[in-house]
């Protein structure tokens, strides 16, 4: 069997497994941080549907409302015309 490399030995029993860990260690915390940023995201993006629903339902109330005091004001101007006293 031919001799095997000393510095050769060396980095496979020493280096080789402390890089192999790292690589790993980058990949899994990669993947878990990318993993936040999506749940991060869904949750996001969940508020924004909620706020945009809220929203929406204040515009139906005012739009309501602003119908309403449209219908009033008409009302005014045919009060006022019964009543006026220049007729």
């Amino acid at each position: 069997m031919k001799p095997v490399n000393p510095a050769l030995q060396q980095f496979v029993t020493v280096a080789l497994p402390i890089m192999v860990t790292l690589v790993a260690t980058i990949w899994i915390a990669s993947w878990s941080q990318n993993k936040r940023f999506d749940d991060l995201r869904s949750d996001m993006a969940a508020r924004f549907a909620e706020v945009n629903r809220r929203i929406d339902e204040m515009v139906g109330r005012l739009d309501r409302i602003e119908r309403k005091l449209d219908n009033q004001e008409a009302r005014i101007v045919r009060l006022e015309e019964r009543t006026s006293l220049l007729r």
